[in-house]
């Protein structure tokens, strides 16, 4: 009994400082604060938790571990890019679609990245894949010989569905579809003096009509060289971004009259661009990853303010990251985490190695290490909110399904190869001067 009594004291002692700090002014304890600290107690807490939600998001990223993994083609390629389908309503619809090395598109399950079908570009060179993202089963691609195809998975069929034609001297090397699906944007390489934007109106691709559509126009002042990258807003669907090896990261609203007035910002990257994101709470921020592995930020929504755009330009990641014991050899892209607010960079080693980096406007922190899965260097990788799972590609041929805290079943035996290369460059990487200096 005298114990009994004992514990309930304390826990009453207790549960009145519980109150007292919690909802007791701080300005009757210490007259000497002003009255903005009056509830200052609640501030820390709610601080303290917001920072735990983005350790929480980093805690997952760096528990990522290999779920799944494809097993190896009889034709093995470089996976060059990867997306997978958005609207699925279950794991068993759920496709990842990559493109590959070897002029061809592969379709697999999203959940055990089984192997469902493959189309061929040939004799075109096949540059990016992505999924509608009202319709699971149509995946698009651009090409070399001057086309964005669609195929439709649904179907048994080899041949593009529908194909969207440039003009005669077009080599499309990047391209993306906007968030309705109305409109696909292609770029170009450069080709005597011209580099363009080319426009078509996406409508009617779930009939899946087996015909040629005309672009709708083009943008052709705003870029000077390869046009490596396109990428539309994740939620408004007439904002676009393009980067280029001029250096140049655009942003359009293609809602305008004509290409002057489209045009919202130029941002210099001082270097050749090989990748582009938004990011930001309702995505006014933009990013790029350059060729030789810089890393840029800008905050577009500043532009008609006196306060500065550029949140955070690092000349070099590979000088900027400590990674203990390994290294940093190159970057493959960005991935933005709605929920934390937080941007990430993923780099990687020529052994496999992948490195998830934290970006913040203060600079760069390494966040975790995914090793034993690669065995070379990873050229592509796709987030998923969804579940926190990250897909990786690369030139070992291998495609790999991560999520948090997974245990890999397979006791099969992981072959560590690294394919010949037999793949060109499909932009040529300027050596930029950007070394000297920030801009």
């Amino acid at each position: 009994i005298f114990l009994s009594l004992q514990q309930d004291v304390i826990a009453g002692f207790l549960y009145a400082i519980l109150i007292l700090v919690v909802f007791h002014p701080v300005v009757d304890l210490i007259d000497n604060f002003n009255l903005t600290y009056k509830y200052a107690p609640l501030i820390i807490i709610r601080t303290a938790f917001e920072m735990t939600a983005v350790e929480k998001i980093e805690e997952q990223l760096a528990s990522l571990r290999i779920a799944k993994r494809s097993m190896l083609s009889e034709e093995p390629a470089y996976l060059l890019d990867i997306d997978v389908s958005k609207p699925a309503q279950s794991a068993n619809s759920c496709f990842v679609a990559v493109s590959c090395s070897n002029k061809s598109i592969r379709v697999y399950n999203r959940e055990t990245l089984n192997f469902l079908r493959e189309y061929s570009s040939h004799p075109g060179i096949l540059n990016g894949v992505r999924f509608a993202h009202a319709c699971d089963s149509i995946v698009f691609s651009a090409c070399s010989d001057g086309t964005v195809k669609c195929w439709d998975i649904r179907l048994a069929t080899q041949k593009a569905v529908q194909i969207f034609s440039g003009y005669p001297s077009n080599i499309f090397i990047s391209f993306d579809i906007n968030r309705n699906d109305l409109i696909i944007c292609a770029g170009t390489e450069k080709v005597g003096k011209d580099t363009f934007l080319v426009f078509w109106d996406a409508r009617g691709i779930t009939n899946c009509a087996s015909a040629t559509k005309e672009p709708l126009g083009v943008y052709s002042e705003s870029h000077n060289d390869d046009i490596t990258k396109i990428c539309f807003h994740p939620i408004e669907p007439n904002l676009v971004v393009s980067g280029s090896t001029d250096g140049l990261v655009n942003a359009f609203d293609i809602n305008k009259d004509n290409e002057d007035d489209a045009l919202i910002s130029t941002c210099n990257s001082n270097s050749s661009v090989s990748f582009i994101g938004w990011s930001g709470k309702d995505y006014k921020q933009v990013y790029c990853v350059t060729h030789d592995e810089g890393f840029c930020w800008w905050d577009i929504a500043q532009l008609d303010t006196e306060q500065p755009i550029t949140l955070l330009h690092v000349l070099d990641v590979r000088d900027a990251v400590c990674v203990e014991n390994d290294s940093l050899h190159y970057l493959v892209g960005g991935l933005y985490h709605e929920k934390a607010d937080k941007l990430f960079l993923l780099g990687g080693t020529s052994t496999g190695n992948i490195h998830l980096i934290s970006c913040g406007t203060d600079g760069l922190s390494l966040v975790g290490t995914l090793c034993g899965g690669h065995s070379a260097t990873v050229r592509s990788f796709c987030w998923n909110l969804t579940d926190e799972s990250l897909l990786t590609g690369g030139e070992d041929a291998q495609l790999l399904l991560w999520k948090p805290g997974a245990v890999e079943r397979s006791l099969a035996k992981k072959a560590s190869m690294k394919i010949a290369s037999s793949v060109q460059k499909r932009v040529r990487v300027h050596n930029s001067s950007s070394k000297a200096g920030k801009s």
